[in-house]
Parts: C-alpha cells; sequence; structure tokens
C-alpha cells in the first residue's frame, strides 16, 4: 500500500520540544504527576478552567515565538511536496498556534486538525477526519510524533504509527510503533521503501 500523507505532530516533532509540562501544571494548581493538562482541565470548575487556560495561552504564545525547527524538518517538508504527498498537522495546541508557526518558519501545511475541532490525541479523531480531508484510507497514512498519544493516535485509527526518537522517554513507546526513527528526514526513506517495495 502507497503511502500518500503524512500527519505530523507540531511540538517535538516539527519544531524543537518547548514545553515543560510540569512548569505549567504547577502554574495551574495542579500535581506534577496528575496526568495530562487538557484531561485535567475538564475537571476544573469553570473560573479554574478560565484561568487555566489564560495560563495555557501565555505558555502556547511564547512557544510560538521562540520556536525553533527540529533538524531537517522544513528540508523534510519540501521533499514530501515535491512528491505530490500531503502534510497535515494534528496537534493538541490550537490551530492559530500551527499557523502562526507555520509563517515564522516558511511551511506550509495542507490541513490542520487542533483540540478544538473534536476529540485530542490519543483518540483516532483527527487521523480520520485529516485522511478523510485528504481523500486517503489510514492505512496510505504516516502518523509521525514524538510521544506516546501521537502513536495511539495512529494506531486506533489503523495508520502507520512513526516514533521519533528524540528525547529520553522514547524507549518507553517505542515497541508499539511501527518504525522508529532519529531523524525526521527518514521518513522520505519509510515512504520510498513502502512505495517501491521492489526497488532494489
Amino acid at each position: 500500500m502507497s503511502i500518500k500523507a503524512v500527519i505530523f505532530d507540531l511540538d517535538g516533532t516539527i519544531t524543537q520540544t518547548y514545553f515543560d509540562f510540569d512548569v505549567i501544571r504547577e502554574e495551574m494548581g495542579l500535581d506534577r504527576d496528575s496526568g495530562p493538562v487538557l484531561e485535567s482541565m475538564e475537571k476544573m470548575s469553570p473560573q479554574q478552567r478560565r484561568d487555566a487556560e489564560q495560563i495555557l495561552h501565555f505558555h502556547e504564545e511564547r512557544a510560538v515565538t521562540e520556536s525553533m525547527l527540529n533538524p531537517g524538518a522544513k528540508q523534510t517538508l519540501s521533499a514530501l511536496r515535491k512528491a505530490g504527498i500531503h502534510i497535515g498537522v494534528l496537534t493538541r495546541n490550537k490551530r492559530s498556534n500551527a499557523l502562526a508557526i507555520a509563517r515564522k518558519h516558511g511551511l506550509k501545511f495542507d490541513a490542520i486538525v487542533d483540540r478544538e475541532d473534536g476529540p485530542v490525541k490519543p483518540d483516532a479523531f483527527g487521523v480520520l477526519r485529516i485522511c478523510e480531508q485528504f481523500d486517503v484510507k489510514p492505512r496510505e497514512t504516516l502518523v509521525v510524533g514524538d510521544y506516546l498519544f501521537d502513536i495511539l493516535s495512529a494506531k486506533a485509527a489503523g495508520a502507520v504509527a512513526v516514533l521519533l526518537a528524540n528525547h529520553d522517554r522514547a524507549a518507553e513507546f517505542s515497541e508499539i510503533a511501527d518504525f522508529t526513527i532519529e531523524n525526521i528526514g527518514r521518513i522520505i526513506q519509510i515512504i520510498e521503501e513502502k512505495n517501491n517495495p521492489h526497488k532494489k
């Protein structure tokens, strides 16, 4: 089955990891081991949630301003575009921030699904929504991310899960990924191998 689309996570995958979620949790008055921030916010009172959203907004705005691309990210997106492969972004961030990252670094995404579009990763929703927009099957799609939720959302949707192992915890997630890579540029090789299986 040929690969026709690649769906990327944003922070830690296209851009270098910026967020320190332990600091964010602390500022929100949450325990460091209270789990993912968005899910914790859902359990808050309306006032607590408004305060937490302001804290998150501050960190997300700063992340855009200070963002740096991961090595090979721009070249990889350019190579995908030349090959006619759709480029999607699936993020637990906001669409406006994904667009701001694209503007800042001269990138172009064909589709973005953010946390306001529907259930967030690790739910399959975002992967399926982008596949639908591109008119491709999940099995024709690579989902590339640096965290467990990226891999789980790919698996839940029936897509090909690619783990970018660029941090200390990557070994915990690599067992369930279809591919584990250390540089984002390696996905070009994966696509070539999948699209030309008999080529030597």
